[in-house]
């Protein structure tokens, strides 16, 4: 390879790292805000809605959200699940899936850098866990029951 080639690729790693590096001071900064203000939509209805919302309701609910496309594999494996927890739980908390393809600006409002991602809030809107990519439906219940969300399963 010549020098020039070599000037090249040396150029590439060194944006491709100051580029990850920008992406993860940016992440941090933003870690600490809570995603209250941001809007849901429901994939289901189409229709827009604060999560700041759910506390206002008579009854909030915690809520998942799955951010993610449908034409991502492991999201295309999540959509029964998300399906069936919708169905059996409907009672205990809600479930969302947001679709960057269709709207990419959710990925940008929720800092998401990999989907499939899940983000767990509580009744109050406030996230409490955050996973990046597939994510079982016994993972899923395991993680509710581990921020004391009282699983009521509809038969």
């Amino acid at each position: 390879m010549n020098t020039t080639g070599k000037i090249i690729i040396v150029v590439v790693l060194i944006v491709a790292v100051a580029a990850v590096i920008n992406l993860k001071q940016s992440k941090s900064e933003n870690s600490e805000a809570v995603a209250v203000d941001k809007p849901v939509v429901t994939a289901n209805t189409g229709v827009e809605e604060s999560v700041n919302a759910i506390s206002e309701s008579s009854k909030a609910l915690p809520r998942l959200v799955d951010i993610g496309s449908d034409t991502c594999i492991p999201c295309k494996m999540m959509a029964p699940i998300l399906d069936e927890l919708k169905k059996e739980y409907t009672g205990s908390f809600k479930v969302d899936f947001l679709d960057i393809k269709t709207n990419p600006a959710f990925a940008e409002e929720y800092g998401i850098r990999l989907i499939p991602t899940q983000i767990f809030y509580d009744a109050e809107g406030r996230e409490r866990f955050r996973h990046e990519g597939f994510m079982s439906k016994e993972d899923i219940l395991a993680k509710w029951a581990e921020l004391d969300v009282e699983l009521i399963k509809i038969k």
